[in-house]
């Protein structure tokens, strides 16, 4: 898929998961070092916000706003990954005051990677929003282009109140 970063072309390994399609397995590690795999979100919906570099500043402002939402949608997932590791994530999480949403270290970019987001050039996963629904598969998706635009918060929340 061809993105951009501040204007500047760049391209993810490959075309991303469609709606309607099995989100890929995967299991990537918490910020309290538990391990997170399709089966500990399923049967539910799952909002699950990819962000590039937690410590940059659009990243950040999702990350939180997302985490400010979270009490409005008790039966639902909320999941931040990121290229970040967990150390980084954890002192994020500290200086922010983040505690609502998990947040998960995709360091090696093997979720990014299987669900064709993965920006070699940069190691990072491109910035998107999925939301699955309770048997795995992506009911929702905002793929940004430009990678230092904030998503469409409202639009994805929107979503989920019709499904909660």
């Amino acid at each position: 898929m061809r993105i951009t970063r501040h204007e500047q072309p760049t391209t993810t390994n490959g075309e991303p998961t469609e709606i309607e399609s099995s989100f890929p397995e995967f299991e990537l590690k918490g910020t309290q070092g538990e391990t997170v795999k399709n089966s500990d979100i399923s049967g539910k919906y799952t909002l699950i916000s990819v962000v590039p570099d937690i410590n940059t500043r659009v990243c950040s402002l999702s990350t939180k706003k997302f985490n400010e939402d979270v009490d409005s949608f008790p039966n639902i997932n909320f999941l931040t990954i990121s290229t970040n590791t967990i150390e980084q994530q954890q002192d994020w999480c500290a200086a922010e005051g983040v505690t609502k949403m998990k947040l998960l270290s995709d360091a090696e970019g093997s979720l990014g990677k299987s669900i064709g987001i993965f920006v070699e050039d940069g190691r990072v996963d491109a910035r998107s929003i999925w939301i699955l629904n309770p048997d795995g598969e992506v009911a929702y998706r905002e793929l940004i282009i430009e990678q230092s635009n904030e998503p469409n918060y409202q639009a994805a929340l929107d979503f989920l109140n019709k499904n909660k």
